[in-house]
């Protein structure tokens, strides 16, 4: 957590601090020979940023724990590039879990090329249909929060940073793979939880990157989940198997 971070963001004051959300110039002084000292906040007086002597396990522990310190020096203090790869990995996570109950559902063993042929298709298709509904989620929270709060997303930098934080906040999706494997009756809590989990995820993850209190970023969540169902049965109605 001790490496050296951009300047440019320095310069820019690009930081921001984990407890009050401030814009900091720097998140620590170097005085030589392995001497550091974090730099202290003018605005709430506290550790700009504690988490970059944290060890990486304990950072990701608070993440998981939703807690909005950790979600800010992540989003803001570090220069994470994954959110991209991120989001493919969680998406065929639950492409493949669509998948595999769309075999168990189907008593065809036929070992034909053409059978292995349809059921590759099938997962591709579920994949599709994954990123269909991740994308009309996400349309619909972006156009509730622009419609509710414009003055908060008039750059298009405010509109990346936001995008960033929402595929990073989407990793409880990995959870859908040992879900799978560790089968059982009781699969279906499970999967609820997870859902549960990363919109949670989700609503930290509004609410640090925009500053808002924890009511708006929910109506966002809410609203985007009507907007994904309403995108499915349109195209249910068009005749598309979705």
């Amino acid at each position: 957590g001790r490496g050296v971070l951009p300047r440019a963001m320095a310069a820019l004051g690009a930081y921001r601090c984990i407890e009050c959300n401030e814009k900091a110039t720097e998140l620590y002084r170097d005085y030589q020979r392995g001497v550091l000292r974090i730099s202290i906040c003018k605005s709430c007086q506290k550790p700009v940023d504690k988490y970059i002597e944290y060890d990486p396990v304990i950072i990701l522990i608070n993440a998981v724990l939703c807690k909005a310190q950790a979600y800010r020096h992540i989003l803001f203090n570090t220069k994470i590039n994954i959110h991209g790869k991120l989001c493919v990995f969680c998406l065929l996570c639950e492409a493949y879990l669509r998948w595999l109950q769309l075999q168990d559902s189907s008593q065809n063993t036929d070992p034909d090329d053409l059978i292995r042929y349809a059921k590759e298709w099938d997962f591709y298709r579920m994949f599709g249909i994954a990123s269909l509904e991740q994308t009309s989620f996400f349309i619909g929270i972006f156009i509730t929060l622009w419609w509710m709060t414009p003055e908060m997303l008039k750059r298009k930098s405010d509109f990346i940073l936001l995008l960033k934080a929402l595929l990073l906040s989407t990793y409880g999706k990995l959870l859908l793979i040992p879900a799978v494997i560790w089968e059982h009756d009781y699969t279906p809590l499970c999967l609820a939880f997870i859902k549960v989990f990363v919109l949670i995820s989700n609503s930290q993850a509004i609410r640090v990157t925009l500053n808002l209190n924890r009511i708006l970023p929910w109506f966002a969540i809410f609203f985007g989940l009507i907007f994904e169902n309403g995108v499915v049965c349109l195209f249910q109605k068009m005749g598309w198997d979705v």
